[in-house]
């Protein structure tokens, strides 16, 4: 079952990052998946060719971190982004 998104906490994020800055802008995402392939695959797709993304795998070998940084052209981008990185079943969006 695809995790629950908080709409509230969406909102949110986007009338923060709208008043914060000018965009475009680098934004970095955090993310923490199992250490499955085909989740890592799944997350990889969100994002372009372009982006820079950095994974470390956790202690007991389970989960994976996973940053990302990629050129945004608005807040509304990246609360799309969330929208679909929760569609990965188990992931936890920081």
């Amino acid at each position: 079952m695809p995790a629950q998104i908080n709409e509230e906490f969406l909102k949110r994020l986007e009338d923060q990052l709208s008043r914060q800055g000018n965009w475009p802008a680098v934004y970095m995402f955090k993310f923490i998946i199992a250490d499955s392939n085909r989740d890592y695959a799944l997350l990889r797709s969100l994002f372009g060719d372009e982006a820079r993304i950095f994974t470390r795998h956790s202690s007991g070998g389970k989960y994976i971190s996973v940053t990302v940084k990629e050129m945004m052209l608005s807040p509304s981008e990246i609360v799309e982004r969330y929208r679909k990185a929760s569609l990965i079943e188990g992931i936890i969006a920081l």
